[in-house]
């Protein structure tokens, strides 16, 4: 049975958080909703930034309006006059379905019901039985993962998925872009290393990435770094704990970029931060460690093209205990994922070296 309103020729969405990732995991459930509504014009609420990715996926939305801010919601800092300005033009437009992707909703739920749409959907946080259209809004799942969760929400609508990928595209020049800024050795193989994360909390030990990135130059792989200019502590202690000269990229690429970068690796090594989700969106064998978040919502889906460590236990509403990810642990599953992944764009690696990492280290860093 079909949920949408009908006519539906007007869609407002609310995805407006602040990372790469939370926005890449809104895709699959945008497609669908996409396919499900072709004659719809479709409105994203998100943050300045998110046009740049949006403007990728031709014919995604039709719009991307800026989030105005709204009090409880701490992206955007609240302005009273533009956000009651921002509410009055919707109202205007009349919107017929709003669609809550924006979280749990106990707060962005107020602000979807002020949209003035005709019916509205979303997610009901835990113990709270009011929501602004009770039959299209669903039980939120704090430990579901993020790409299913919008699907999930469609689905229950009558929009059926349209698969779980992500498949960002990556244009010829940006390609090109990339592959000046690496070394002639790098044609042999690459492996991409992003310490960096906006959460100091989601970041592992920098020692620990160097002793990754030595391991797996030993192997042939030639090291390049990558994170934003405000990640160049993180990226600068990995690099002055190397044995072997890492690329250091950091603040040097375009999203653009980086996508080609990440898409053309033979690997890519990070923490939970917007990069593992850009490998997973351009299909990049890569390996997560997980310090703090939950993998349950935030790994990418194909296990066996991306692996992700540091599993954490803990039941439903307790708090997350992350076992400690050795340097040994990240190198006997990058070895797997080398050996079983996609075959390299850039040939094979060359082999040699020692496969162990520094004596003393990775005890030192834990």
């Amino acid at each position: 049975m079909s949920l949408l309103p009908s006519p539906l020729e007007q869609v407002v969405v609310l995805r407006a958080l602040n990372g790469l990732g939370d926005l890449l995991c809104a895709i699959p459930a945008l497609r669908a909703l996409r396919s499900g509504a072709p004659d719809a014009r479709v409105t994203l609420v998100a943050l300045p930034w998110a046009r740049e990715l949006i403007e990728r996926f031709e014919g995604l939305v039709d719009e991307v309006v800026a989030f105005p801010g709204f009090p409880g919601l701490p992206e955007v800092t609240v302005d009273a006059r533009r956000t009651t300005a921002f509410l009055a033009s919707m109202h205007d437009r009349g919107p017929d379905l709003a669609v809550q992707l924006q979280g749990s909703g106990l707060t962005s739920n107020a602000f979807v019901a002020l949209l003035g749409a005709r019916a509205a959907a979303g997610f009901r946080p835990p113990g709270v039985s009011w929501s602004p259209d009770p039959e299209r809004f669903l039980p939120w799942e704090e430990r579901e993962h993020e790409v299913r969760r919008g699907l999930r929400l469609l689905e229950h609508l009558g929009i059926p998925s349209r698969g779980e990928e992500i498949d960002l595209p990556v244009v010829a020049e940006e390609a090109a872009a990339a592959a000046v800024l690496l070394p002639a050795d790098a044609e042999h193989g690459y492996v991409v290393v992003h310490p960096g994360a906006s959460e100091p909390a989601r970041r592992w030990e920098p020692c620990r990435f160097a002793a990754v990135a030595d391991g797996l130059a030993d192997r042939g792989l030639v090291p390049v770094l990558t994170g934003t200019v405000s990640e160049g502590g993180p990226i600068g202690a990995v690099a002055a704990a190397m044995r072997a000269a890492p690329v250091d990229l950091g603040g040097r690429t375009t999203l653009g970029v980086l996508a080609a970068l990440v898409r053309n690796a033979r690997l890519v090594v990070s923490g939970d931060t917007g990069v593992s989700h850009l490998a997973a969106a351009v299909a990049a064998p890569s390996v997560v460690v997980f310090q703090a978040s939950d993998p349950s919502r935030w790994a990418p889906l194909d296990r066996a093209r991306h692996r992700s460590l540091g599993w954490p236990t803990g039941g439903e509403g307790e708090p997350l205990l992350h076992p400690d990810v050795s340097v040994a642990e990240v190198l006997a599953v990058a070895e797997d994922v080398l050996r079983d992944g996609s075959p390299s764009r850039h040939g094979r690696p060359r082999r040699g070296g020692s496969a162990t990492c520094h004596p003393g280290r990775d005890a030192a860093c834990g």
